[in-house]
């Protein structure tokens, strides 16, 4: 038997003893990986730095507090989340009762990226756990220090036969994905999410895919341009624009696009100086080859700040592009760095159509103080969700779910939608033995036929 084979059975076994399943236990051990999580809380600010050059309070911000939040969330709602609730039965089924039982699934897969590694492999695992399943994470071998204190936090919260973190990233998951899981969650880019569904399908094996693509930001003459300009920038260059729902390019208003620049030039040197480069709170490009990729798209279109590339420090300036088109190399894939295209549109109808003609994008940005066209955008463009007014900070409530569509994913988590993501709703019938309609067994006479069409009609 393989080593991954042993690890299922030893998961399967130990979900087999309903140990999991109590509700009492699943919040007494959500509370000790809090507890993990602040007792080594530097150590994890520590291992951001060094793997993506994260400042404290963006680590805190981004990975640690939210992720803390999101326990304090669950935990508060679990025992309301996992109860049977009772449901409404047909008029013609009385007296019988109806219920929904929620049950977990069994043993879960969860593979997460290397650009947000702490909060994107434990936001997943939180709802697993709450749901009572036992669950296999690995991480991205991209961020070797954040896996190693990852590994360390989960060996002291949990049985390996409850949660097992295993070290390898894509290495792993290919072996693993060999095997029969109940359920396979996975954060990362489009390409991969295709090979994950295929390889989930021989098992038919069901996923939840949070993937990316180019996501929109529409910036409209009724907008506040300062906020906008603002606001884009903290969500562009936050982890040096490794977000999944970074705005990707800026649609704005042709008359409002010098202005917008100006704006955004300015708040660029306001948050990071005139040498980002020295600014404690600018982070860093993964890897060489992330920074290789990135830097090839530095090429198209015209550069009106930034540009400037440390290849040693792994480091590119936040940059703003102009005079950009989709027949460009930027424009035709994910950015995932610190580049911000400008295109500019007439009305809102041809940025809503700009957007339509393309994968719909996991997030959309809308600044603009005007409520008919934010209803109208709303109304008329798919994608995963978003903000108006404000970028990213949709991501970071409990009370949203999150996810894709389309191209951009499929299903969602994060609060009680991470319980029902990995909880399996069972229905349940309870009939009564003193009264029936005895017109529902055959032979079946005309008159039967009759009663049958009043009742279901």
């Amino acid at each position: 038997m393989s080593e991954y084979k042993h690890i299922l059975k030893k998961q399967r076994e130990y979900f087999a003893t309903g140990h999991i399943k109590d509700i009492e236990f699943r919040i007494d051990i959500l509370n000790i990986l809090k507890q993990n999580i602040k007792k080594y809380e530097d150590d994890i600010s520590d291992a951001l730095y060094k793997d993506l050059g994260k400042s404290k309070f963006e680590s805190y911000a981004t990975e640690i507090g939210i992720t803390l939040s999101e326990i304090d969330y669950i935990t508060s709602n679990l025992r309301k989340w996992a109860k049977p609730k009772k449901v409404k039965s047909p008029l013609f089924q009385f007296p019988a009762k109806s219920y929904i039982y929620k049950e977990p699934l069994g043993v879960v897969f969860i593979i997460s990226p290397w650009n947000y590694p702490f909060q994107l492999t434990l936001e997943p695992l939180l709802g697993a756990v709450a749901a009572g399943n036992c669950a296999i994470l690995t991480v991205s071998q991209k961020v070797p220090n954040t896996t190693e204190i990852l590994e360390k936090i989960i060996k002291e919260t949990f049985n390996e036969n409850h949660v097992k973190f295993i070290p390898g990233g894509s290495t792993v998951s290919k072996e693993l994905l060999r095997e029969k899981f109940d359920y396979i969650f996975f954060t990362g880019s489009v390409n991969v999410g295709k090979k994950i569904m295929e390889a989930a399908s021989k098992t038919l094996t069901p996923v939840t895919l949070e993937l990316g693509g180019k996501s929109p930001t529409i910036v409209d003459k009724y907008a506040d341009i300062n906020i906008a300009a603002e606001r884009i920038v903290w969500g562009k260059f936050l982890n040096c624009g490794q977000t999944c729902i970074a705005p990707d390019y800026v649609l704005v208003q042709k008359e409002l696009k010098e202005k917008l620049i100006e704006k955004l030039k300015y708040y660029i040197e306001k948050f990071y100086g005139e040498n980002p480069i020295e600014s404690n709170d600018y982070p860093r490009i993964v890897n060489e080859d992330h920074f290789n990729k990135v830097s090839k798209l530095l090429l198209g279109g015209h550069i009106v700040h930034g540009g400037k590339t440390d290849k040693l420090d792994l480091y590119i300036e936040p940059t703003i592009m102009d005079d950009v088109s989709w027949n460009d190399n930027i424009m035709n894939q994910e950015i995932f760095g610190p580049i911000l295209p400008i295109l500019t549109y007439e009305n809102i109808e041809d940025a809503i159509n700009t957007i339509n003609s393309h994968p719909k994008p996991l997030a959309l940005y809308l600044f603009t103080d005007n409520e008919d066209i934010e209803k109208k955008v709303i109304k008329e463009v798919s994608y995963g969700g978003g903000c108006v007014n404000d970028t990213i900070l949709h991501l970071s409530s409990s009370e949203l779910p999150f996810g894709g569509v389309g191209s951009s994913g499929m299903g969602h988590y994060h609060g009680k939608a991470s319980f029902d993501t990995f909880t399996h709703e069972k229905s349940i019938f309870k009939n009564s033995k003193s009264f029936d309609f005895n017109f529902r067994y055959p032979p079946y006479s005309k008159t039967a036929l009759k009663l049958i069409k009043k009742v279901l009609k």
